[in-house]
């Protein structure tokens, strides 16, 4: 919106090289108007030395419109109007004459807090569905296409393999599976990496008293304590070559024969496995049986890695939030808007297994009730300016967000006299944030006269 002293005309060009698409209208009405037709995301306001009653009409249109974002433009030379219109809920204040990379930089902000919220407000209304499903949780296309597998699985009794990077929750899925599956049962896991070949037949099959040193009783396997329910062999691709064709055996009789017996036990188990490994690969390198592949593998999940799950990175971070805050004992109710960006960003090598490290992380370190980015690893952080610089104006558009954060943040406090109170509600922080972001960009001096 357009005003009397110009300070919004100033910056058109610059929002507009920078792929921003206008509609400039002169009046905060028109504004109003103008909003009403959709598709606006943010609305840039010059606060000039305009009337009382048209600073009115800024103050109603910022409160009859809460979702949007305001950024207000405002004569750095009047620090008194400087300091009231922070009070009026907009998500900036930017003193002019301005930096446009600075204005463009807070209107990128503001589109991207827009966006922020309603992917958040669809999240919540996703999680409360997503929760629905047993302990899975996520809301992205990739997820509901594993859901329904399950439940078309569930429904069978043939074995299942899953398949996925590791930390992607392969054992959840197994879980989910089970319960949905109606077996009365128990749900009996085993790593099959963690054990060593000499115990692990012993410990699927069971073994007979004397069967070997230490065998001092007879003891029933896992495929018969399964009994009902499910046996979930995990990491089978690590299943060594000479236990292959018992398990085979086994799963092609129903049958079982413990270490040092001579008689088969029948078993009402169903088998499901998981492997982070390439089993087509390995039967093709001779490392695993192709006839045992072809009974396991009969119906095949895929869990999709975190990075390809979307905004399920915020859904999941706020359920493990939820969870280790209440064990913790502390009051952490949410991410900040900065840190979700940054975890929405981040490629999760580690996949769900790094986001809980990370909240478990964060809930330990954070002092504030929502998680900031210093909380996370220094990893999902840009990392920091090594020398702040004042810009050559021919390549500005070239210049990190970080450095043109901080040549704003210099400014604002330049222009409120080093009042980091006053500069606080300007730039639209908290005054906790502008003390870390003064420490972060060796800003703390910036301004001073003495005035805290």
């Amino acid at each position: 919106m357009r005003d009397a002293d110009g300070l919004v005309a100033g910056c058109e060009a610059a929002l507009t090289e920078r792929g921003f698409e206008l509609h400039p209208v002169d009046t905060v009405t028109d504004g109003a108007h103008r909003l009403r037709e959709g598709g606006i995301e943010a609305a840039v306001i010059g606060v000039g030395t305009g009337t009382r009653a048209a600073r009115a009409l800024i103050l109603r249109f910022i409160r009859d419109h809460p979702r949007l974002p305001v950024v207000l433009l405002v004569p750095a030379d009047e620090p008194e109007l400087l300091a009231r219109t922070a009070q009026t809920g907009a998500f900036a204040v930017l003193p002019a004459p301005l930096d446009q990379a600075a204005v463009a930089l807070m209107c990128t902000r503001a589109v991207g807090h827009r966006r922020l919220r309603r992917r958040v407000a669809r999240l919540e209304h996703a999680m409360r569905d997503a929760m629905g499903f047993d302990e899975l949780i996520g809301g992205s296309p990739t997820m509901q296409e594993l859901y329904a597998l399950i439940d078309r699985a569930a429904r069978s009794q043939a074995p299942v393999a899953i398949t996925g990077e590791s930390g992607t929750g392969k054992e959840v899925v197994a879980e989910a599976l089970h319960r949905r599956s109606g077996r009365t049962g128990p749900f009996l896991p085993v790593n099959v990496a963690a054990l060593p070949e000499a115990l692990l037949e012993s410990e699927l099959f069971g073994h007979e008293k004397g069967a070997f040193t230490d065998a001092r009783s007879a003891r029933k396997g896992l495929f018969l304590q399964a009994h009902g329910g499910t046996l979930f062999l995990d990491e089978i691709g690590e299943l060594p070559l000479g236990l292959q064709p018992k398990l085979l055996r086994a799963l092609q009789a129903r049958r079982v024969r413990p270490v040092g017996s001579d008689r088969e036990l029948p078993f009402d188990a169903r088998i499901v496995t998981a492997t982070n490994r390439d089993l087509d690969e390995m039967v093709q390198e001779g490392r695993f049986r192709e006839d045992l592949y072809y009974r396991l593998c009969v119906i095949q999940l895929e869990v999709p890695p975190l990075r390809e799950r979307g905004s399920d990175v915020l859904l999941l971070a706020r359920h493990f939030l939820e969870r280790i805050a209440s064990r913790a004992g502390k009051d952490v109710r949410g991410v900040s808007n900065e840190a979700a960006e940054l975890m929405v960003d981040y490629r999760w090598p580690g996949n769900v297994r790094e986001l809980y490290n990370c909240m478990e992380r964060a809930v330990a370190l954070t002092q504030e009730h929502e998680v900031q980015p210093e909380d996370l690893p220094r990893r999902l952080r840009p990392a920091p300016a090594a020398a702040l610089q004042e810009p050559v104006p021919e390549v500005v558009e070239l210049e990190p967000m970080h450095v043109v954060e901080a040549r704003h943040i210099r400014r604002v406090m330049e222009a409120t006299g080093g009042n980091r109170s006053q500069a606080a509600r300007v730039l639209g922080f908290d005054r906790k944030t502008l003390l870390r972001k003064l420490k972060r960009y060796d800003l703390e001096d910036a301004g001073r006269n003495g005035v805290d």
